[in-house]
């Protein structure tokens, strides 16, 4: 019997929460070995679980299905943030490095890792993936470490079934008016942590979020009218900002 098992059980803990401490999915296999980061939280990271919403269910089999269909330069992964992305300035910007939108709103770190071990993976390793995850993890109540280790546990999803695809990894984007607001400050925390799993090599890190705010640090409504979702002239900015990083991700002389 594992020792963690008898301890839970002296301890008068629930079987059933025993299970799940051990559970070998919890932490990815030669974390240590590939990102030079965390772990970061002294709490369980969620296992690997699909998203409860069914129109989530079946985006993310429209994704596999792309994946599997047609070679993309570029995967965007991450949650409503990248689905909802403005149509025309995704077709001004990105549509043209042959990105595919592989956002799902409403998706955790954990949703998004169970996505990329059960099919949005299967296609051919593209050139580039973008990541932007996590704020929903935080929206859900966790610590900012907690949210941190969901994203590093994706990195290493990644970086594990596509060794030699560079992977730009971006900062979680302002959200609520307020610089002191608790989600604005939250947010600042995940990027300080995450920010160490860049190697500028094979994870590159960008954070871009800064061009949305006025010059006094707001998120105005104008931007994001409830303080999360962008209008199109917030996107038209994350695009000025984020297709220089792309530039350089790709740049053959790099």
């Amino acid at each position: 019997m594992p020792k963690l098992f008898v301890l839970r059980q002296r301890l008068g803990l629930p079987v059933a929460f025993a299970a799940f401490a051990a559970c070998p999915a919890l932490v990815p296999a030669g974390a240590m070995e590939t990102l030079g980061c965390g772990p970061f939280a002294h709490e369980l990271l969620p296992a690997a679980s699909p998203s409860p919403y069914p129109s989530a269910l079946e985006r993310a089999k429209w994704i596999t299905q792309a994946v599997k269909s047609t070679h993309h330069s570029l995967l965007f992964f991450g949650d409503s943030l990248t689905e909802g992305w403005d149509g025309a300035v995704w077709e001004g910007s990105l549509a043209a490095r042959g990105a595919l939108n592989a956002g799902v709103s409403g998706d955790r770190t954990e949703n998004l890792l169970w996505r990329l071990q059960n099919g949005n993976l299967a296609g051919p390793p593209p050139n580039a993936a973008v990541l932007l995850i996590g704020t929903n993890d935080l929206a859900a109540g966790r610590s900012p470490e907690l949210a941190a280790d969901g994203i590093r546990a994706v990195l290493e999803a990644l970086r594990q079934h596509f060794p030699d695809t560079r992977i730009l990894l971006l900062g979680l984007l302002p959200r609520e008016e307020d610089a002191s607001a608790p989600l604005r400050t939250a947010t600042t925390r995940v990027n300080r942590l995450i920010r160490e799993c860049a190697d500028g090599e094979h994870i590159v890190y960008a954070d871009i979020g800064d061009v949305l705010l006025d010059n006094r640090g707001r998120l105005t409504s104008a931007i994001a009218p409830d303080g999360l979702h962008f209008t199109a002239h917030g996107y038209e900015l994350l695009a000025s900002r984020l297709n220089p990083e792309l530039d350089r991700l790709l740049s053959p002389s790099r």
